[in-house]
């Protein structure tokens, strides 16, 4: 049973959460993924197909692991994210990144300034998902995209079943051995079991304005990888685009990767 009182959190709570776990992050990441994390991530970079030249907003990018290929590709990318103890790390580690702190619900950034957004294992933790979905439909360019990578639902029962035990049994009691902030953890296993399924977010991406909205499933839907597009002819203000865009939503089951 998910232990609702411990995800009542306020926002500056978690970006404190956060902050603490910083210098470890990416390590302990690793660690709890099996490894997994890495494999994710280029998944997701490859969603993106971005050039040189354009211009890509990487949301709860935290020490900037997610942000450092397309730096790497000479790809300008702006690495935002709520926490500072995050931002400090991963501006030490990369100054040559941008990084910029942000709310995903209300981005200091102007309509129509990225050719790509995207946010990885980030979006369930922000206080209005809905919210932050649609402000990334007003940073983003019409006709560009948005690559969102995040915990899920696996597809098959006792996968499912397996994957539950280790989130709240197994994952705290590694956290405790390799985690500066092992409460932390916790959280996030619970914030995990929590989400919404893989065809709820594709409902809340097609209900605040995005478009030909997918989604792959990876490691047998422990993490999906939705994609979706900001229609071409979008006003500057996204509200036209959110209103014309609400309605049920047709399954989306996608690419079960193995």
């Amino acid at each position: 049973m998910v232990n609702r009182a411990s995800l009542d959190k306020r926002p500056d709570e978690v970006a404190t959460m956060f902050d603490d776990v910083a210098p470890k992050y990416d390590v302990v990441n690793d660690v709890l993924s099996m490894g997994q994390t890495r494999r994710w991530r280029k998944i997701v970079v490859d969603a993106m197909e971005v050039s040189k030249g354009q211009r890509v907003l990487d949301l709860a990018a935290g020490t900037g692991t997610s942000s450092e290929p397309y730096a790497d590709a000479g790809i300008e990318v702006v690495a935002c994210d709520f926490s500072l103890g995050m931002l400090k790390v991963g501006k030490r580690r990369r100054p040559d990144i941008d990084f910029i702190a942000g709310d995903a619900t209300n981005l200091p950034f102007a309509d129509n300034t990225f050719d790509a957004t995207t946010i990885s294992f980030g979006l369930r933790n922000v206080n209005e998902p809905k919210k932050a979905l649609a402000e990334m439909l007003r940073v983003t360019k019409p006709g560009g995209r948005l690559v969102i990578a995040e915990f899920s639902q696996p597809v098959v029962p006792l996968w499912r079943t397996m994957y539950t035990e280790y989130l709240m049994r197994a994952l705290p009691a590694i956290a405790v051995k390799v985690a500066s902030n092992p409460d932390a953890y916790v959280y996030l296993a619970e914030s995990i079991r929590a989400w919404p399924d893989q065809d709820h977010l594709a409902a809340w991406l097609q209900d605040e304005g995005w478009e030909n909205v997918n989604y792959r499933n990876l490691t047998g839907g422990i993490v999906a990888v939705h994609r979706a597009f900001k229609p071409a002819g979008a006003p500057d203000s996204a509200a036209a685009a959110i209103a014309a865009h609400k309605g049920p939503v047709a399954k989306l089951r996608r690419n079960i990767a193995r």
